[in-house]
């Protein structure tokens, strides 16, 4: 008999397969990894609506894709701390693909969000994003692979809910007003918000 543990496990496996089928499956989010991929980041993925948007329309049954309003790279280098390198590397990737880019080093990212402490991971620092279902990210691997990053799971994407992170700084009516700002219970009405 299977225990609780392991049925999470095997229910967060599918789901990882599930967004990484749909991500290979869009030939424009093939192009948009295999661009990052180009400049060598450290620790990096793209998260935030890259990921949660193609989810959260399938478990819709849209046939239309929920357009993102930009790409969000986030990456870790404690090396390099400077904006100017985050503004080449957007530059980079907008002449390869002509699209918005929000690309951000989380190593200095704590203390625009004012954090308590310093983020050590990029996978640390996309835990204190707004949302549970905002804080995933997708990398591609040496070998071409992805993997997906989820701090807090799986389970709330998958379970259409709207869940604010332990640790976001902002507050509950920050959460609240980012969600009605952004109108994601008009376009994907069947979200929750716990």
């Amino acid at each position: 008999m299977e225990s609780i543990e392991q049925k999470f496990e095997t229910r967060e496996k599918i789901n990882e397969k599930f967004i990484i089928d749909l991500i290979e499956s869009d030939q424009w989010r093939m192009e948009v990894l295999r661009a990052v991929k180009e400049l060598n980041l450290p620790d990096w993925l793209i998260g935030a609506g890259f990921v949660r948007n193609p989810v959260l329309d399938k478990l819709h049954n849209f046939n239309q894709a929920t357009p993102i309003t930009d790409i969000d790279v986030a990456y870790f280098d404690l090396t390099d701390l400077s904006e100017e390198s985050e503004i080449k590397y957007q530059n980079f990737l907008k002449e390869k693909i002509e699209t918005d880019w929000s690309v951000t080093n989380q190593a200095r990212m704590e203390k625009i969000n004012n954090q308590n402490k310093d983020y050590v991971s990029t996978k640390d620092a996309i835990a204190h994003w707004p949302e549970t279902a905002t804080a995933i990210g997708v990398t591609m691997l040496e070998n071409g692979s992805l993997k997906v990053i989820a701090p807090h799971g799986l389970d709330d994407l998958f379970s259409l809910k709207l869940r604010m992170t332990p640790d976001f700084g902002d507050g509950r009516d920050a959460f609240l007003a980012r969600i009605s700002k952004k109108q994601w219970l008009s376009k994907w009405p069947k979200l929750k918000i716990v």
